[in-house]
């Protein structure tokens, strides 16, 4: 797993992609027939196939962070989130100020330690508003450093934890692995494959948006992690997906339906090659299938999604078995999709 330990490792806050992007790029360029960035910074990258449609494979590089919005005269760093933080997991970590240098610095929260807190105050609920970033140096080396709109990523590093891989940035990074290694197995294919890793998911889509529009798909594809909370705290009609059950097939979330006949045919293919599954309904959250599916005229679509817990957290943790049933069943549907063949017939 050392591309998913780089992937997840390399920064990338919507809008400031670069070195995600330059990782992707060389996987990319071994196995495509042509790769281009857009004017988003989507990274797309062509996979010839027999000139049957047209199929747009997507996942997201980008991951939740930080910019620096102010710099107090004390040298303290106050953030603009970019993606959606549960405040509540970020007491206690350290995070990379990305300035003329890359900066380690402590995230804390603006309040008193807890040995001089009142009652009351300990009742206080955490907000985002409420965190600072101490980088241990004076006001005016940091002033130096670091300026206002500078990316901050959560630093965490790549462990396994048994049959689990865990880190920040699984979402989605976990998602670009699939699409690279799915496409490395896939040797023969119907349809043209635009695998697109794309810019700013986790800011409303829109990195998907502009490419699918200039595109033009004829069927798309979208990787992503979903919720696995099969863990203490909720009950078993609130899991969505369990960690090591397979891949998940998404049938809606907030952005999408997914295609039914689309949906159908991956798992015709999944009980035809053996591949553990399950079934998705996400009741809050989207992917960038809601972006393609609402391009242009339309497009069918449908997400195959890696079961992950503790998502948007620098914890994120996917399993091994339900990453290499993504991957298998995404090249196998590949090798043999006609993208024709879900367009209505009504129409």
């Amino acid at each position: 797993m050392e591309l998913l330990k780089r992937l997840t490792e390399a920064p990338g806050i919507p809008g400031r992609e670069d070195k995600i992007r330059e990782i992707v790029k060389k996987e990319m360029d071994g196995i495509c027939d042509d790769v281009r960035s857009d004017a988003m910074g989507n990274l797309i990258g062509l996979k010839k196939g027999s000139g049957n449609g047209k199929i747009m494979v997507a996942g997201h590089m980008d991951e939740i962070g930080f910019m620096v919005k102010h710099i107090d005269d004390k040298g303290f760093l106050r953030l603009q989130p970019v993606g959606g933080f549960d405040a509540r997991t970020l007491m206690g970590r350290r995070v990379i100020v990305h300035g003329k240098e890359d900066l380690i610095g402590n995230l804390s929260s603006a309040t008193k330690p807890i040995h001089i807190l009142t009652e009351e105050e300990k009742k206080k609920e955490l907000q985002i508003k409420d965190f600072f970033i101490d980088l241990g140096l004076p006001s005016e080396k940091v002033k130096e450093i670091v300026e206002i709109g500078d990316p901050v990523t959560l630093r965490q590093e790549f462990v396994q934890i048994g049959d689990s891989y865990s880190n920040k940035a699984m979402d989605d990074r976990a998602g670009v692995l699939v699409m690279l290694e799915a496409v490395k197995k896939t040797k023969k294919h119907p349809a043209d494959v635009y695998m697109v890793a794309t810019v700013q998911e986790e800011v409303g889509l829109r990195g998907a948006v502009t490419s699918a529009f200039g595109l033009e798909p004829d069927l798309g594809i979208a990787l992503d992690v979903t919720l696995a909370a099969d863990f203490p705290g909720g009950e078993e009609p609130e899991y969505v997906t369990k960690l090591g059950q397979g891949v998940a097939i998404k049938i809606m979330d907030s952005s999408a339906i997914s295609n039914h006949q689309l949906v159908k045919s991956l798992k015709e293919i999944a009980r035809k090659k053996d591949i553990p599954y399950q079934m998705e309904i996400l009741p809050r959250g989207g992917t960038d299938a809601g972006a393609i599916q609402a391009s242009k005229a339309g497009v069918p679509v449908a997400t195959l999604s890696i079961p992950c817990r503790y998502v948007h957290t620098v914890n994120e943790m996917i399993h091994h078995d339900d990453l290499e049933a993504s991957i298998n069943l995404l090249a196998s549907f590949l090798s043999e999709t006609n993208p024709g063949d879900f367009v209505p017939t009504n129409r």
